[in-house]
């Protein structure tokens, strides 16, 4: 049966169109169905890609918001579906993406009654996201619609969920939408940028301090040559190591977990700190010991796009509202009579030197590894990971070269990296997209290889399998020492080549890191979604620690 053409699930896809959405991840259900169908009309502009579990969907939906800086969608259905998609929408908020969930919901006329699968989502979603609400007036689609791009877009990024009466999306949905939504951007006040000029012109030990997102490439390499050409040192905050080169001969490094003492002991020593995008939360800032209150009131200059961010934690010396790419380009202006290249070859030092290999004790060296895949790769690969102390060695030893290469939560959702690895692969076919991903972080989203392999999209996933829940026995081992403590931790693991190819994939197992280079190289060159099943000690736990948490040698 052909729908009329203008129903609410029609207009509902006429403004994805219209606000340039080329694709949508979902998993298919009964109760959005009108939707799927408005969907099939527009193939050649709108791809479809069905994933194996809703938590996939999400993940995508949030990786390619991140990746493009347009609202990533994703589509599931109620109850059951909207909550399995949950931990993408807590990762699109927590790492300010755009995000657009579409929840499919029960008929608006049995609300109430405690039908099938039904869930108020603007409670469940209150805390989640920056909007959840519900269509309830088809004749308003496009106008609810709009403002979801509007909330995701506008301020700090960040998620919008709506739930879809499966009832609604039938009837009359009102005025097509006439042109994309163009969301607002505040600027910085010329007289604030003449202030920061001024504090700059004082400091004798500065730090530049970038993250968050909405970044165009073009305004973070503005930033990036004015504080190189300035000599200004210039750190990056947790999992946002993609936003300048790496290679620049003013970088420190990242504010993340396992940070250089270096570069800690150097933002505490520093008399200004120009925080730009970074939301200075618990992990850039060493759980909140990396600064003092009453020291941040005369150093911290912190510019953000979210006004409910500043002074959230840290007494701020200035502060200004504004979009992260346009106070890059004011700020890149600024001209302080001065200059710290002694400060900057120490900072890039310091990371050097932090960033060069170490022993392990087992048969793969993952510090090795890591920098033979910088080695290797294109600077304008993605690399994607989710949440383990696998993901340690990737930020230490694996230098971005170019922005927009590293899809990574700083939630710490485990399951996150590979779904995302494949998003990326969609949106970037002629691009290398690798994951690293841990044994057990894998395999809360493993199964999406079979999505992979069913679009073709060829993404290669490293598995790095250590047969334990790494992270967690760490803490155990740490905190509870002892003969026959640890608890459950021990993981039983698939023959991971064996999985792969069950599903059509390439797969080959690695177990040392002189043939780490072939089996990547093999991966790259399959012709189809690819695994490396890279077997490592667990107690090469990670770069600085045993599994018992003792410091390597």
């Amino acid at each position: 049966m052909t729908q009329p053409a203008n129903t609410a699930a029609r207009r509902l896809v006429e403004t994805l169109v219209m606000n340039g959405i080329d694709r949508v991840f979902c998993v298919p259900g009964e109760s959005y169905l009108a939707v799927l169908d408005a969907l099939a009309d527009v193939r050649d502009r709108i791809q479809v890609i069905a994933c194996r579990h809703e938590a996939g969907a999400a993940n995508m939906a949030e990786a390619y918001g991140k990746l493009t800086g347009r609202p990533g969608v994703c589509m599931v259905t109620r109850g059951p579906g909207a909550t399995h998609a949950a931990i993408g929408v807590h990762t699109a908020h927590q790492d300010s993406t755009p995000m657009i969930l579409f929840v499919g919901q029960i008929a608006l006329t049995d609300r109430g009654r405690g039908a099938f699968q039904e869930v108020d989502y603007r409670e469940v979603f209150g805390g989640l996201a920056k909007w959840a609400t519900e269509l309830e007036s088809p004749e308003r689609t496009v106008e609810v619609v709009e403002r979801a791009f509007a909330t995701a877009l506008q301020g700090r990024m960040g998620p919008v969920v709506i739930a879809l009466p499966e009832d609604i999306l039938h009837e009359d949905g009102g005025p097509a939408p006439i042109r994309p939504v163009n969301p607002a951007k505040a600027a910085l006040d010329p007289a604030f940028v003449e202030q920061v000029r001024e504090r700059l012109a004082q400091a004798e030990r500065p730090l530049l301090v970038l993250g968050g997102s909405g970044w165009t490439e073009e305004a973070a390499a503005a930033l990036g040559d004015w504080a190189e050409r300035l000599g200004l040192p210039l750190a990056l905050s947790f999992r946002r190591k993609d936003l300048i080169s790496n290679d620049r001969r003013n970088y420190a490094g990242d504010l993340g977990l396992g940070c250089n003492p270096k570069l800690t002991a150097r933002a505490k020593n520093a008399d200004l700190i120009l925080a730009v995008g970074a939301r200075l939360g618990e992990n850039p800032t060493q759980g909140y010991t990396l600064f003092d209150r009453a020291r941040t009131a005369e150093t911290l200059i912190h510019i953000h796009p979210g006004a409910e961010e500043l002074g959230r934690v840290w007494t701020p010396l200035m502060s200004a509202t504004a979009d992260n790419s346009l106070a890059a380009r004011a700020l890149s202006a600024i001209d302080p009579g001065r200059t710290w290249h002694d400060e900057a070859a120490a900072a890039h030092a310091d990371y050097q030197a932090f960033s060069t290999p170490v022993a392990v004790t087992g048969a793969v060296n993952m510090s090795e590894c890591m920098a033979h895949l910088a080695e290797v790769l294109p600077a304008d690969a993605v690399v994607t990971n989710g949440a383990g102390n696998f993901a340690a060695w990737l930020h230490r030893f694996y230098r971005h070269r170019a922005c927009r290469t590293q899809l990574a939560p700083t939630s710490g959702a485990m399951g996150y990296g590979y779904p995302a690895a494949i998003a990326a692969k969609s949106v970037h076919p002629d691009r290398d997209v690798i994951c690293i991903a841990g044994d057990g972080d894998y395999l809360m989203t493993g199964q999406e290889i079979a999505t992979a392999v069913q679009y073709g999209i060829n993404v290669v996933v490293v598995v790095v399998d250590n047969g334990t829940y790494g992270t967690i026995r760490m803490h155990q081992e740490t905190h509870y020492p002892g003969a026959q403590r640890t608890i459950a931790t021990d993981l039983k693991n698939p023959d991971f080549v064996k999985y792969a190819e069950a599903f059509g994939a390439f797969g080959i197992r690695c177990e040392t890191t002189a043939d780490f280079p072939a089996a990547l190289a093999a991966a790259r060159n399959a012709g189809r979604p690819a695994l490396v099943h890279l077997i490592t000690s667990a107690e090469d736990i990670a770069p600085n620690r045993t599994i018992a948490g003792l410091r390597q040698k």
